[in-house]
């Protein structure tokens, strides 16, 4: 087994976990640091959230932290098996009990829970998540999740058709974690691939809202078109909202324009590109669940995108949709069309223009009796 021991390990050996460590050891339970704790670790990052799994059961860990007066938090965890403790009332740790997920309908799982850390590793989604890594700075690995991180693949624990089905959104969460591990935009394994195309309809069963939460990483992510590509090319997208026949080549165009000359896109603003008309934005918004500006944002490119250049000066084109503006959106939904159009000289430009004021306000309104 292989250990580490890098300063970013070190720094989430804090004090509290220490207390909290040796509150488990001394009531005989072992504790670890689970999944995508690990991957970072690994990978030479910060942790951006540390979650732990153990051996005690939840009402043993209640048990516990009763007897040690320690603050428990958010008990909506406990029927998946997660205690939130509060360590000397500075830090919330959630500590999950390993488990067996006995019955799943594509969305969620009842579970069962277990001593037998490879049985937990097994249920998880993919191998470089499915990681434990002891306090001691042992790492336990079962699904050789360490050599697929090294090789940047990202795989499923075992069979892809069954983790696939035991919830759907593994789709999305497969190429979300591709465009964070993978070093090329198209190096994915076929018989992943076939999984995918022959399980895209589980996607029915999933909330837009989840759906969207995961594409919307995606579209922020490395090989965000490339990604999107391959989904729609695998099937999917009926199942997330998009049209019968999305605009493949201006989806292409815009992302490559952006690449070239480093734009960072705004989600909506990129999905814009697939999207011919407001009636297509709303059905995609209908699915997915979007907020309101969200949705706005694209309906506003869409009728903007076209828009030409004002003959005494191109900017005065946008001057005057910020002035007839109804919204206070309007100034930021303007930055977009100008980031999707890749037109940079414009869009500094206009940060940098101040719209002028209307001199009479609805105040000056009032007092005039109007």
């Amino acid at each position: 087994m292989s250990k580490i021991d890098s300063p970013h390990f070190q720094d989430v050996l804090t004090p509290e976990l220490n207390v909290l460590s040796e509150m488990f050891n001394r009531y005989g339970f072992e504790i670890r640091i689970a999944g995508g704790a690990v991957r970072d670790l690994l990978m030479g990052k910060p942790p951006a959230d540390v979650d732990f799994a153990t051996t005690a059961t939840p009402e043993q860990m209640k048990d516990m932290f009763t007897k040690e007066n320690v603050r428990m938090i958010n008990a909506l965890g406990e029927k998946h098996g997660t205690i939130t403790a509060r360590i000397n009332d500075a830090v919330n740790f959630e500590v999950t009990t390993l488990r067996i997920d006995k019955v799943t309908d594509g969305r969620r799982a009842e579970v069962e829970f277990t001593k037998d850390w490879q049985i937990d590793s097994n249920r998880r989604d993919l191998t470089i998540n499915s990681m434990f890594l002891g306090l001691d700075g042992t790492l336990y690995d079962y699904f050789n999740g360490e050599e697929d991180l090294k090789n940047r693949k990202v795989k499923f624990v075992g069979d892809p058709v069954t983790r696939i089905q035991e919830d759907y959104l593994r789709i999305l969460r497969y190429f979300r974690f591709y465009g964070r591990i993978a070093t090329e935009p198209d190096n994915h394994c076929e018989a992943t691939l076939e999984a995918i195309r022959n399980n895209v309809e589980g996607l029915k069963v999933i909330s837009g809202e989840r759906i969207w939460m995961e594409w919307k990483k995606i579209l922020v992510g490395n090989y965000a078109a490339e990604l999107t590509l391959r989904m729609i090319q695998l099937g999917l997208g009926p199942y997330i909202g998009l049209p019968e026949n999305p605009n493949l080549q201006e989806f292409e165009r815009v992302w490559k324009a952006s690449q070239a000359k480093n734009i960072k896109l705004n989600p909506t603003t990129l999905l814009a590109g697939l999207l011919a008309n407001e009636e297509e934005v709303l059905d995609l918004h209908g699915r997915l669940k979007m907020s309101g500006a969200e949705r706005d944002n694209a309906i506003f490119i869409i009728e903007h995108r076209q828009d030409q250049p004002h003959p005494d000066d191109p900017l005065r084109t946008y001057q005057y949709l910020q002035v007839d503006g109804r919204t206070k959106d309007t100034s930021t939904f303007i930055q977009e069309v100008l980031a999707y159009k890749g037109e940079l000289d414009l869009l500094e430009r206009f940060k940098k223009w101040d719209p002028p004021r209307f001199p009479v306000t609805g105040h000056h309104l009032t007092e005039a009796g109007v």
